[in-house]
């Protein structure tokens, strides 16, 4: 028989491991009914604007990227500066198309826009340093003309090393491609995007002849060109051919993009004025789906 000594510490020895018991149930019924501590995400930029070259007049050439998917697509405005200033607006209204619709690339792409890649034939034609609006024309057709080169009096797409020459062709006269392939500032800098970004495909858009080209160079045509080519055409309502063969043209950006195993097309729009906004619209969607195949 326990003495009462005894009783009162087997009844203390109880107490503890009922009270203990009862903190830990408590403790672990509270870890099981608490929420999860919230989950704290880093926030992913709708755009994100770089620039990723400097032309011969220290002009900004700007690029915006938006999407984070793990297939990239290039789209770029103004090879031709002002002769074609109407390819960089439509580039400019696709950068605000994607500000207001983000959600509009699908979020296994990533879509990068550069705008302007000649930004001083721009301002040779329209005279602006920054983005310019619909209202701003060409203040002559001459000045349009000069406008196409870059300040170095270069046409640039002739300075790609795709069957470069120091003088090509347009329209059959002859123009200065530079002292060699890459030789401007403006052509180095795509490249140097291009090789570093490694895009799925690049979409040039250019003025005046309402057809989609694709691209060689000296190996034919890559079968996803002649894919994406077909599926933009058909969508944006453009003739589509595979080949440029109006004249010849050497030091092409398609081309050299064609030598290195990246397909490359060429949207021309209808004239020198309009964008077209509906139909490009169409065709960069046809895109969107087609590389989400």
């Amino acid at each position: 028989m326990l003495t009462p000594f005894a009783k009162s510490i087997l009844s203390g020895i109880i107490l503890l491991v009922l009270v203990s018991t009862g903190v830990w149930y408590f403790f672990l019924r509270e870890e099981e009914t608490s929420p999860p501590p919230p989950v704290v995400q880093e926030e992913v930029p709708l755009r994100v604007e770089e620039t990723i070259g400097i032309s011969v007049e220290g002009r900004d050439i700007d690029a915006y990227t938006y999407g984070s998917g793990p297939t990239k697509l290039v789209f770029v405005g103004g090879m031709h500066g002002g002769y074609e200033w109407n390819s960089v607006l439509l580039a400019y209204r696709f950068v605000d198309y994607l500000d207001a619709t983000p959600e509009a690339v699908p979020s296994d792409l990533t879509v990068t826009i550069i705008p302007s890649i000649n930004p001083d034939g721009i301002y040779t034609t329209i005279g602006k340093e920054g983005r310019f609006v619909s209202t701003d024309v060409p203040a002559s057709a001459e000045a349009a003309v000069a406008g196409r080169f870059n300040a170095s009096n270069v046409d640039l797409n002739r300075n790609f090393d795709c069957k470069w020459q120091a003088e090509s062709t347009w329209r059959s006269e002859p123009v200065s491609a530079g002292t060699a392939s890459f030789s401007e500032p403006e052509t180095a800098a795509l490249r140097d995007f291009v090789l570093s970004d490694t895009p799925a495909a690049v979409i040039f858009w250019h003025s005046q002849s309402g057809a989609v080209y694709g691209s060689e160079c000296e190996e034919g045509i890559l079968p996803v060109t002649t894919d994406i080519m077909n599926a933009y055409a058909r969508a944006a309502g453009y003739g589509a051919v595979p080949k440029f063969d109006a004249y010849p043209i050497t030091g092409d950006a398609e081309g050299w993009l064609a030598s290195i195993g990246i397909p490359a097309i060429t949207v021309e729009l209808t004239t020198h004025e309009a964008i077209e906004w509906d139909k490009n619209l169409a065709g960069v969607k046809a895109l969107f789906t087609y590389f989400q195949q």
